[in-house]
C-alpha cells in the first residue's frame, strides 16, 4: 500500500504534495501509533506544529 501512495506522490502533477508521518502517544496505554497525512507541501510545517 505504502508503494503506492509513493508512486502517487513522484507523478508530475502532484508535485506540490507531502507525505507527513506523525508518532502520536495515546494517554491510556503510553503506546505510539502513525498518523499519515498527504498535505499540500506549503502546509506541512503547519500540520507538525499541531498538537
Amino acid at each position: 500500500m505504502a508503494k503506492k501512495v509513493v508512486a502517487a506522490l513522484k507523478k508530475a502533477h502532484s508535485k506540490n504534495y507531502t507525505k507527513v508521518i506523525r508518532a502520536v502517544k495515546s494517554p491510556k496505554t503510553g503506546a505510539y501509533s502513525f498518523k499519515e497525512e498527504i498535505v499540500p507541501a506549503d502546509m506541512a510545517r503547519e500540520v507538525l506544529s499541531k498538537q
